[in-house]
């Protein structure tokens, strides 16, 4: 792996399995699991912490995000806490975020505990979550007034509105994204504050999803919560080493509901 310090359970299990298939001389047309590349790029996704516009119902674009709430720095808080202890990222070579405020307050908030403490925050518009054009800063209510509701699971190329993105779009959009981070971070360890749009449609176009099941919110993807992939240069390929990791991150207080009223 690309230098992290402390490999996680699951990387050093993974590692010890393709150095057993390598051992008892598994070919490699049926192996699993492969041992990493030295020139192999990782790249972590952290979704941001939980903001203002999650709560408010306000379509979070470049005028309607408005950054975290408290919750959400104690989202991220938690998640420092935790890269402190484990090491996981002290290795990290590069710090991203999408040019929206909850990502940058993320990607701030998180930088004391990657790399050497000190790593610059590229903003990268190309992170962003879904462009929602002429949708941004209004309420959910005023889309579905003056826009309708672009149905995405049987027209995922429809606009969310006027100067927008559709769905297909936005995950085109964020397969090459990545891509350019793993061409210019060769045998790196990169880390990217973004969206939960965004690590979905990682995942649609790097499992190869077919369209047809194109379906947004299959994955549920947390506040605060890590996911990795690798790219593996000489197969042309991601890997996914983890998703939805968000051990020791707090969540929404549950709101009771009263039966009887």
């Amino acid at each position: 792996m690309a230098e992290s310090g402390v490999e996680s359970g699951a990387e050093a299990e993974a590692e010890a399995g393709a150095a057993a298939g390598a051992v008892f001389g598994v070919p490699d047309g049926v192996r699993r699991v492969f041992p990493s590349r030295p020139d192999a790029t990782r790249i972590v996704l952290v979704r941001h912490g939980e903001a203002v516009c999650n709560v408010n119902g306000v379509v979070g674009g470049a005028r309607g995000c408005t950054g975290l709430t408290e919750l959400g720095r104690e989202q991220v808080a938690a998640v420092a806490d935790r890269l402190t202890v484990t090491g996981e990222l002290r290795g990290a070579q590069a710090l991203y975020s999408s040019t929206l405020p909850r990502a940058i307050e993320t990607a701030e908030l998180l930088r004391p505990f990657l790399g050497d403490g000190r790593l610059t925050i590229t903003q990268d518009r190309a992170l962003r979550e879904l462009d929602p054009g002429q949708a941004d800063a209004l309420t959910w209510q005023q889309v579905i007034e003056q826009f309708g509701v672009p149905e995405w699971d049987t027209d995922p190329g429809c606009l969310i509105a006027p100067g927008g993105e559709s769905w297909t779009g936005f995950v085109t959009r964020v397969a090459g994204a990545m891509q350019a981070l793993a061409d210019r971070h060769a045998g790196q360890l990169v880390v990217a504050a973004v969206h939960a749009g965004v690590i979905e449609a990682a995942m649609i176009s790097f499992l190869q999803i077919p369209r047809e099941a194109h379906r947004r919110g299959w994955a549920r993807v947390l506040h605060a919560s890590l996911s990795e992939w690798e790219w593996a240069p000489g197969e042309a390929r991601w890997i996914l080493l983890r998703f939805n990791d968000a051990c020791g991150v707090p969540g929404p207080v549950p709101v009771e509901v009263d039966a009887s009223a």
